[in-house]
């Protein structure tokens, strides 16, 4: 029984070194496509050339032998030099605390302050504390997301109106305009897909732009909570 189990640990490990197959390829393009999609709507600064990038130009940029921590993304916003984000891709099926520290050192190191986090399946109980941790005393955010999410472009759907998250002054003046407070504000899940897109966090407000036969434009405003 040991034996077995030392054998499954070792070829679960050798697996995470080996080079990634061409299926696995083909699907880290589309999650590359998608992220830099996602950058791009939340005021990163994303190229042309990065957004119409195609498979086999990925594969040139990355290598054949090309791995998932080889894919670190790391954009600035458009009007805060300041306001920096990274993209990693964890190389662990399961991520353990050792991937989050070095996560954690990269962005220190660099002074960045906010991230977004790749996994493959998900992480144990150690690293997502120490993430939760990070959160909930504002060290660091990250954000998490497991590759089949990132598939498909959410915001493509026909039917997901644009979202513009509000500034802490846009969303004061938009309270006083109207008398009311936050919690009186229609809500939406930070955990909702969509929220997850524009990368939305508690207690923000985001303003909603559907379409409208008969107005043109209808406006909405909703809670993060």
């Amino acid at each position: 029984m040991v034996f077995e189990l030392c054998r499954f640990f070792y070829c679960e490990k050798m697996c995470e070194n080996m080079s990634l197959s061409e299926e696995e390829i083909r699907m880290l393009f589309r999650v590359n496509k998608t992220l830099n999609h996602m950058l791009k709507d939340r005021g990163y600064i994303v190229t042309d050339a990065e957004l119409e990038m195609t498979q086999e130009q990925f594969i040139d940029q990355y290598g054949e032998n090309m791995e998932r921590k080889d894919l670190v993304i790391l954009k600035t916003k458009k009007n805060d030099e300041s306001d920096k984000i990274f993209v990693f891709f964890l190389q662990e099926t399961k991520v353990k605390m050792v991937g989050i520290k070095a996560c954690f050192e990269r962005m220190v190191a660099q002074n960045v302050f906010r991230a977004i986090l790749v996994v493959r399946k998900d992480m144990n109980r150690f690293a997502l504390s120490a993430v939760t941790d990070a959160n909930s005393k504002r060290i660091l955010y990250l954000e998490s997301f497991k590759e089949t999410e990132l598939l498909m472009n959410v915001k493509e759907h026909a039917f997901v109106p644009e979202h513009i998250a509000l500034t802490t002054e846009e969303k004061n003046a938009l309270l006083e305009k109207y008398t009311v407070q936050e919690n009186q504000l229609p809500r939406i899940q930070y955990t909702d897909p969509i929220a997850k897109y524009y990368g939305l966090k508690r207690g923000e407000v985001v303003k909603i732009i559907r379409n409208s036969e008969t107005s043109g434009r209808y406006v909405t405003y909703r809670f993060v909570i």
